[in-house]
């Protein structure tokens, strides 16, 4: 018997324990078999993060009927049926593709890796724009989540003659708010939103019951009416959600990368001061930068990232500022730096 930080459900709803009793450790998921095999035993299920800096990831429990019980509502607002074959081209490792998966499985629907037949494509916006740049082909359906889909990209989709659906979610919480792009974003089906303070909670049967290891940066909280907030800031406009990101952190190409971890990898090899923040970019939500104080740290950090980091948790940009710009209380001024980097790249 072990005993957790999370929350858990009862009844399909949601309930917040402080520390939940977990009895069998649930089974690690990565494929849509494994889910279905966990689906019909009854038993609760663990998925690993995405682009986390630690190296290891977190594992997220939830029941697979808080995916379950939500696909003939989203298969009902996106017309979707059993007649079409799912692209979904990213690894089962990611939720959001094996959210897509168990959802085209369950409608009666084939899925597979390449692109061959498909009328419905899973995308990120980055991967989305690459595929426009290609003939569409039998493609009818555009699915895009990971981040932030830009209403210009949306209408070229569009132009291309596909049906364009987009949602909002994370790993944590599931679907949260759906629409055609980031623009106009509303609560999915059952879904509740309140910001307080600038930072969404969400309370819904799609809610996962918690991580598996001890929640100790309080990056996931949950209150005692049910409401749940990953820390993501955002804010309601007529209705409609806008998501503004996450304090420090980082989303690039549909991955979330925690700051703190690692800026301290970094500054530990570094002679100066490092800081990173994410730069605007269309394609991909943000660009990872790094930015030092010291020249010298450049090369010295580059070649230490090729060798060290991987994927999403690797700076794609690097900037030098050999004065940081400071607060009146002295501390390091974040805004002034982002719009350094926003000027550099422009």
């Amino acid at each position: 018997m072990t005993s957790r930080p999370l929350g858990c459900f009862e009844s399909g709803v949601h309930f917040f324990l402080g520390i939940a009793t977990i009895y069998d450790v649930p089974e690690i998921v990565t494929s849509s078999q494994q889910f279905w095999a966990a689906h019909a035993r009854g038993e609760l299920i663990g998925l690993c993060t995405s682009g986390t800096s630690t190296g290891t990831g977190r594992v997220i429990v939830r029941t697979t009927s808080s995916w379950v019980d939500s696909f003939d509502l989203l298969a009902s607002q996106w017309n979707l049926g059993s007649g079409h074959r799912w692209w979904i081209p990213g690894p089962m490792t990611s939720t959001m593709n094996l959210f897509a998966a168990v959802m085209a499985e369950y409608l009666g629907s084939e899925w597979g890796q390449g692109p061959g037949g498909a009328t419905i494509g899973q995308f990120t916006p980055a991967t989305l724009h690459r595929f426009l740049d290609r003939n569409p082909g039998t493609l009818s359906h555009a699915i895009v989540a990971g981040a932030g889909l830009d209403a210009g990209l949306r209408d070229r989709a569009r132009e291309a003659g596909l049906q364009v659906h987009h949602y909002y979610g994370a790993a944590e919480l599931s679907l949260v708010a759906v629409g055609s792009a980031s623009d106009d974003l509303v609560a999915f089906d059952e879904v509740e939103m309140e910001v307080r303070d600038g930072v969404l909670w969400v309370r819904s049967p799609w809610l996962s019951c918690g991580y598996m290891e001890p929640n100790e940066d309080a990056s996931m909280m949950c209150d005692e009416m049910g409401f749940m907030t990953v820390g993501d800031r955002g804010r309601m406009e007529d209705g409609r959600l806008i998501i503004e990101g996450r304090p420090g952190a980082v989303t690039t190409a549909g991955q979330t990368v925690s700051l703190a971890p690692l800026e301290n990898r970094l500054r530990a090899q570094a002679i100066g001061e490092v800081i990173l923040v994410g730069a605007p970019n269309p394609l991909v939500g943000e660009v990872l930068t790094a930015v030092v104080s010291d020249g010298r740290d450049l090369p010295r950090l580059r070649s230490w990232a090729r060798e060290n980091l991987s994927g999403a948790d690797r700076p794609r940009r690097w900037i030098h500022l050999s004065t940081f710009p400071l607060t009146a209380s002295g501390k390091i001024d974040l805004k002034a730096i982002k719009m350094a980097v926003r000027k550099s790249h422009d």
